[in-house]
């Protein structure tokens, strides 16, 4: 898997101090064959961000692999349709009570 990322280093900048404004602490990880791009700057250290990139790589690679589960279509029963077209009667009765007579 290695050939098929491009590691490119930056700097990170933020909360830190100077260590970490004036060296190239940021990783971004560039996967070729999906054009994934994972970027790590939370650390000081290059080691430690390039090993958080990694991990980030790997779980979103891991979400492309997965097959998300076929959806099944539900029919409601006789009982709830009737129970919602009732509900439903009774709210447009309220709604016309409240009209009163002023029409």
């Amino acid at each position: 898997m290695s050939g098929d990322v491009v590691v490119t280093f930056f700097k990170a900048g933020g909360p830190g101090g100077q260590h970490r404004n004036k060296t190239e602490t940021g990783v971004r990880l560039l996967h070729l064959p999906t054009g994934l791009i994972v970027t790590a700057t939370e650390r000081r250290s290059r080691l430690q961000n390039l090993k958080a990139a990694f991990e980030r790589l790997e779980e979103k690679l891991a979400a492309r692999r997965r097959k998300p589960t076929p959806r099944r279509k539900t029919v409601p029963t006789r009982a709830s349709r009737e129970r919602r077209l009732e509900s439903k009667k009774r709210r447009g009765e309220t709604k016309r009570r409240r009209r009163g007579t002023g029409e």
